[in-house]
């Protein structure tokens, strides 16, 4: 306490020592005192009320503890009153036992009286719901039959309650309801058979249908009511619970199943579109029938059966089952395409499933597929695998269909530009691109798959192409007579391979997503350049054998002394290729390149024979000067053949022979010489010793120094880029028996 004071005073001391710190505040010392009384005023009041409430409530607390132990004094005599009560009165409840037995057989009593009506009308009532149910009165029907189920099981339970070991009795009971069974049965089979026709009775009389799951909501209450009372006492009346919702949905689902498999009315042996009808009639039977439960069947049904979903549900599990028992049986090739197609395409399209009228309640997104996935690719290698098989049969009978056309005696047809053709790639890829457009229906990987397939196939069938052009040319060669349009009909295989490749750019363009070349695509276009490039040397082939006998003449003595042969070989080159003409390009290019090469060859060949030797300079000069004229004749007519393309070149080789002819001092002869191998690097020594031995007036030592001479600058033959005398060779019989130096080099 006394410390306290002394903080008291230090604290008022320095408060003090605040207040007066400058000479002008002692004249508020008054001031200041009273200010500092009132507020140690109002401190004491408020110290003084806060004592007082702490003093109040302790006051009421103590007072309310007396009052809670005079309360509990009271239960606790009440509770020793309670307990003598009780003691004194066992004797007195057992004494009450056949009174609560009076009770509880009054109970009884009391529930015969009220079903007493109805248990001596039975007979009738079971008679009079057996003729409502007869009449279609199924609501009325069900009302009475309540009322006989009622009563029998308030009955059986009231003797269950009394005595449920008493089995007499409560057969008893049983067998005088036995009817109400039977009763029972016979309504829900008409239940059933309103359920089994459901989309019919929706449109005539859906009142029938809504009284149908009236009257099963009813006994799904009663199962429930009854299945509670089991489980408070231990009883259940026969027959219970009944489960028709349970029912209901096996009837609904046996009637969705029997609707889809009675869709089948056709067989592959009626019908080869037996597949196809059954497919479109499934499809209009599921997209009717669901846009009939949307707009009419969910009315009659309760929002919490969730109606439509239970019925789209029941069709698309009907339908799967149905389409796998499809999967499962032998199909043809046409018969998978068609069943993958509806069932990967169709059936969650806009024509079926997602059909405007079916939306929104119809979520196709969250629909299981039909078909199992290892089902869809074993439908698929079976239809590759039927699919490879006949394109190869339909590729040769194809072809052996255009092998007839060969023989015929009337041209071939020709395209809107006058090139000949046959129809064999018309047939052939319209083969590939029916069964492309098929395959595209079911998915972009299948037709990827069956492009390849006939790619494969197609690779394969220009083998034979080729091999059967080759046996059409040597059967010709038999009778070049025989056939009359042999000419006209390989030119069409020619184009036909041209046609061929476009064809398949086509369709790679059409139905690939891949732009890459594959090896199978360069396998093909060399397939058809062999294919066309023979055709033309047979065609070239064919042209040098009337020319063969012509070709004999030149470079003889019957030639320097005025033969024709040049200008025979000039008319019918054009002739043939008058028409080669209907060859596409660039295999008509290309042919006429070979035929003028072919041409001059075949005219340095006759000079390298050495069928002439001149015998003076004036044969020399008539010589060359027939040369020169022949050479300028090829000139003009590959010019007119090749639509003007430079074409010296190879007949300046025949001009710069007939110079080296043409000189007329021999000591010249070696620069003539060197000028025309300058011209021509791949000339070789043999050429030269023939040409020599053809001029007749090169002595043996000219001829030997001229080709010492050549060996030592011969131009290199590695920059030659159209050789003319590589493949010339010389017979043996040209060469002069004298030794000369080895071939240039």
């Amino acid at each position: 306490m006394e410390e306290t004071n002394r903080e008291a005073v230090a604290t008022a001391v320095q408060r003090v020592a605040g207040m007066l710190q400058r000479s002008d505040q002692l004249d508020k010392v008054e001031q200041y005192r009273r200010r500092e009384a009132r507020k140690k005023a109002s401190v004491e009041a408020r110290l003084k009320a806060a004592i007082q409430s702490q003093l109040d409530g302790v006051r009421t607390g103590l007072t309310q503890l007396h009052n809670a132990l005079c309360d509990v004094k009271d239960i606790q005599n009440s509770l020793a009153d309670v307990s003598k009560d009780w003691r004194q009165s066992i004797n007195t409840i057992e004494n009450l036992k056949d009174v609560k037995d009076a009770v509880v057989q009054h109970s009884q009593l009391a529930s015969a009286v009220e079903n007493l009506k109805n248990i001596f009308s039975v007979p009738e009532i079971v008679r009079e719901t057996h003729d409502l149910i007869e009449q279609g009165e199924l609501l009325q029907a069900h009302r009475k039959l309540m009322d006989l189920e009622c009563s029998r099981d308030d009955l059986m339970y009231e003797q269950y309650r009394m005595d449920s070991k008493n089995v007499h009795d409560m057969n008893l009971i049983r067998n005088y309801f036995g009817q109400v069974q039977g009763l029972s049965e016979e309504l829900s089979k008409q239940l059933w058979m309103v359920l089994q026709r459901a989309m019919v009775t929706v449109r005539r009389d859906p009142t029938m249908l809504v009284s149908v799951v009236r009257i099963i909501e009813r006994e799904e209450k009663i199962d429930r009511k009854m299945l509670d009372r089991k489980k408070q006492t231990g009883f259940i009346p026969p027959g219970r619970p009944k489960c028709w919702k349970n029912r209901m949905n096996e009837v609904l689902e046996g009637t969705v199943s029997g609707r889809i498999e009675s869709t089948q009315s056709e067989t592959r042996e009626s019908d080869k579109m037996w597949l196809v009808r059954l497919l479109e009639i499934t499809r209009k039977y599921v997209l009717d029938d669901l846009t009939v439960v949307k707009n009419l069947m969910v009315q009659c049904f309760p929002p919490h059966y969730n109606t439509f979903q239970v019925f789209f549900d029941l069709y698309h599990k009907s339908v799967s089952a149905r389409v796998q028992e499809l999967a499962a049986e032998d199909l043809e090739a046409n018969e998978i395409v068609s069943l993958l197609t509806w069932v990967l395409n169709t059936y969650k399209s806009v024509d079926m499933m997602g059909h405007p009228d079916l939306q929104p309640e119809c979520d196709v997104k969250q629909l299981e597929p039909l078909l199992p996935q290892h089902v869809v690719d074993d439908l698929l290698g079976k239809y590759l695998k039927t699919f490879t098989s006949n394109i190869t049969g339909w590729l040769r009978k194809a072809l052996e269909t255009d092998k007839k056309d060969w023989q015929k005696e009337t041209e071939p047809e020709a395209d809107q530009d006058g090139y000949y053709q046959t129809t064999l790639p018309a047939i052939a890829f319209q083969m590939f691109e029916q069964n492309l457009q098929v395959a595209a229906q079911i998915s972009e990987t299948f037709k990827e798959q069956v492009l390849k397939v006939c790619l494969k196939q197609m690779n394969s069938f220009l083998v034979r192409y080729r091999e059967e052009a080759i046996n059409y040319k040597e059967e010709h060669l038999k009778d070049r007579q025989l056939p009359q349009c042999y000419v006209q009909y390989m030119i069409a295989i020619i184009n036909n391979c041209q046609t061929f490749k476009e064809s398949i750019n086509s369709l790679k363009r059409k139905y690939s997503q891949s732009t890459e070349p594959t090896q199978n695509d360069a396998t093909i276009d060399k397939l058809l350049n062999e294919v066309a490039r023979e055709g033309c040397q047979f065609l070239l082939d064919e042209v040098f054998l009337d020319l063969e006998h012509h070709l004999n003449a030149l470079l003889t003595r019957k030639w320097l002394t005025g033969s024709h042969a040049v200008d025979t070989i000039c008319v019918t080159v054009e002739d043939y290729f008058n028409d080669f003409a209907k060859i596409k390009k660039p295999y008509n290019q290309e042919m006429t390149s070979k035929a003028h090469r072919r041409v001059v060859v075949e005219y340095l060949k006759a000079i390298m024979q050495k069928r002439i030797s001149f015998k003076n300079a004036d044969e020399r000069k008539e010589g060359a000067d027939r040369m020169m004229k022949e050479a300028e004749q090829f000139k003009f007519l590959f010019r007119k053949l090749s639509a003007g393309e430079d074409t010296d070149r190879l007949c300046d080789a025949i001009a710069a022979i007939a110079e080296v002819f043409r000189l007329t001092d021999p000591a010249l002869l070696y620069l003539e010489v060197s000028t025309l191998v300058s011209k021509y690097p791949d000339i070789r020594e043999e050429h030269i010793v023939a040409l020599l031995a053809v001029r007749g007036d090169a002595s043996r030592d000219m001829r030997q120094m001229i080709i010492e001479t050549l060996n030592q600058n011969k131009p290199s033959t590695s920059s030659v880029s159209q050789p003319v005398f590589r493949d010339i060779t010389v017979p043996s019989n040209t060469m002069t028996s004298m030794s000369v130096p080895k071939l240039l080099k």
